[in-house]
């Protein structure tokens, strides 16, 4: 028997729109600039990061992915970020972000699933794929 969904009376579609980019953008800000302040408002702490870049996969915990962005931040004077979807249903939600100049050179599609917990929308999984450029040997 399929049980029925409970729906919000009153949602605020477009409150939820704000606060969903607005944790988003500050994964774009926290990437750009190494900021781990808003990488960790940004991200819930048992998030994961998915994604393979010159032949190496990143299947890790985000707080890794944090170390890395802090030590070579995305922005070396080219980088853009972009939201370019947003999907939402209740609590559940998912964005697309398209990325360019990242390290200068590379491009990335970015895809995050989020969920609204205790009020507050979190970024719970973050894939990607890279799709152009070469990345910075280090």
């Amino acid at each position: 028997m399929a049980e029925q969904v409970e729906t919000r009376v009153g949602a605020d579609v477009v409150g939820d729109y704000d606060a969903i980019c607005r944790v988003v953008q500050l994964y774009i800000d926290g990437a750009s600039r190494g900021d781990v302040t808003k990488l960790e408002e940004a991200f819930h702490p048992d998030s994961r990061m998915f994604g393979a870049l010159g032949g190496t996969r990143y299947d890790i915990p985000i707080s890794t992915f944090f170390e890395m962005a802090q030590g070579m931040p995305a922005d070396t004077g080219s980088y853009r970020g972009r939201i370019v979807a947003v999907h939402q249903t209740g609590d559940a939600a998912s964005a697309i972000v398209a990325e360019d100049g990242y390290w200068g050179s590379v491009s990335f599609v970015d895809y995050f699933l989020l969920n609204r917990i205790d009020g507050s929308w979190k970024i719970l999984c973050k894939t990607f794929a890279h799709v152009g450029g070469e990345p910075p040997t280090t």
